[in-house]
């Protein structure tokens, strides 16, 4: 296994203007490779950006941004008349149990046209407005993923792109012909919310699916937060909350579930860290980086609602991806040369057929790089979504070429803005990087600031890199 190396900044990648990215460039024929198609291609808003509700790579199989929407002709329509019921809104089911309903739908139609089924997704994410839909859609997954609910992600965020909607999911399958093993894992110990019933740990193939844990205790997480990862009642500096809720979430949970499937820290190669403060991001890299002092994963760090996790006062929850112990697969980290604004973070990391990348934006360690931010001499001109997406998109080009791959077989692009009036912008900006692609999106408004503050949008890309 390669170690992760941190060269010098590359000043020629590390200060790439929005000019420096140039657009003439585009491919004038971007084809995905063979293997790689999207699901049920549609389009978004007036100007038909190219959308795809999932995407199929070799055996593997990706919803994206499912939300309950009226999808007619291939054009999105808004929120489903049989979730809203406008005129009868309460003669029925809840609302929130409607929409989990359609969400669900929704993914059966993506899973059927890749060739797949519930009992082949060994992932799930979901993004919440409101916490009163959370068991509304519990209950309905239940129902509908027997016997394995896979690993999941539930957070609270404040926006969606889809007015009237409450949740936006994303899954990750197998094709009911692939022969890749599907097994879960239930560690001794290692406790889950009582509510959710997700297996804490999947294998799929190569690849380990652990679910998003909190620095939570007790059967069922019920006792709340571990009082070991709490600052003593009345004590001003016996720790940090933050680097104690992550000290305890990594040894309790996230080291004992790769434990109970064979595995440890050293496999890992992608994380989601959901925080409330964005502030904390120093303080959990400390303890991130005692946990992963050589070799260390793609990490997208995500600011959520406060409250945002279903402990009231946590401050953090972390999911994974690994590597299985006895997996040959390749796992090595992928550097372009750039900085990607955190310290000491790899770009990406290429495991077995998918590029992982962490979250990229337009900065670098001295913050939002030139030109991506509004002249304050001529502020109405020009627009900073799409001066960062076209850093952005430079920048995953760059990784894919170090990767063996191309950006044309993206699977998974997650964009987290903090307005959603960019959103529009940054899907142009994508659709005109990557002509006559799907785009398989899932676009969700996060609290400002982001982990580099005065970016407003960020993107979480995995690729295939058959």
């Amino acid at each position: 296994m390669d170690r992760v190396s941190f060269p010098p900044d590359n000043p020629a990648m590390a200060r790439v203007s929005p000019a420096a990215s140039p657009r003439t460039r585009v491919p004038r024929h971007a084809t995905r490779a063979a293997g790689v198609r999207p699901l049920l291609a549609s389009t978004l808003g007036p100007g038909r950006i190219p959308y795809a509700r999932g995407v199929r790579a070799g055996d593997w199989i990706f919803a994206s941004g499912v939300m309950a929407a009226d999808w007619d002709q291939g054009r999105c329509q808004g929120l489903a008349p049989a979730v809203s019921r406008a005129a009868s809104p309460y003669s029925g089911l809840p609302v929130p149990r409607r929409e989990a309903a359609c969400v669900l739908d929704r993914l059966g139609e993506v899973l059927a046209a890749g060739g797949s089924e519930f009992g082949r997704v060994v992932r799930s994410d979901q993004y919440f407005t409101t916490w009163r839909s959370v068991n509304a859609y519990h209950g309905e997954r239940v129902q509908r993923f027997r016997p394995i609910v896979p690993p999941t992600t539930s957070v609270l965020v404040p926006g969606l792109t889809l007015p009237g909607a409450s949740l936006d999911a994303q899954f990750i399958a197998l094709a009911s012909a692939s022969r890749a093993r599907i097994e879960p894992f239930y560690p001794e110990g290692l406790h889950v919310p009582s509510t959710s019933g997700f297996a804490p740990v999947l294998r799929g193939g190569d690849f380990l699916f652990i679910a998003g844990f909190m620095a939570a205790h007790q059967p069922g997480d019920l006792g709340g937060i571990a009082p070991e990862a709490k600052v003593p009642e009345g004590h001003l500096w016996k720790g940090t909350r933050i680097r104690l809720e992550a000290e305890y979430a990594m040894k309790h949970k996230i080291a004992v579930a790769l434990a109970g499937a064979g595995a440890d820290l050293s496999r890992v190669v992608k994380a989601q860290v959901y925080l409330r403060d964005m502030a904390d991001l120093p303080a959990f890299n400390e303890a991130w980086h005692h946990w992963f002092p050589t070799w260390r994963p793609a990490v997208s760090y995500v600011p959520i609602s406060t409250p945002g996790l279903a402990i009231e006062d946590a401050r953090v929850e972390i999911n994974a991806i690994a590597m299985a112990s006895d997996s040959r697969a390749r796992m090595r980290a992928i550097d372009a040369g750039f900085h990607t604004g955190i310290d000491g973070q790899p770009a990406a990391v290429l495991a077995g057929d998918l590029l992982l990348c962490s979250a990229l934006l337009a900065a670098d360690g001295n913050g939002p790089l030139p030109g991506t931010r509004p002249d304050p001499r001529q502020p109405w001109f020009g627009s900073q979504a799409e001066a960062q997406v076209d850093v952005i998109v430079a920048r995953a080009r760059a990784l894919c070429e170090q990767a063996g791959t191309r950006l044309e077989n993206l699977v998974r692009l997650q964009l987290f803005v903090t307005d959603l009036a960019e959103v529009d912008a940054a899907c142009r900006a994508l659709a005109r990087h990557l002509p006559g692609i799907a785009l398989p999106l899932s676009i969700v408004q996060v609290p400002a600031p982001l982990p580099v503050p005065g970016c407003s949008l960020m993107a979480d890309l995995w690729i295939h890199a058959p």
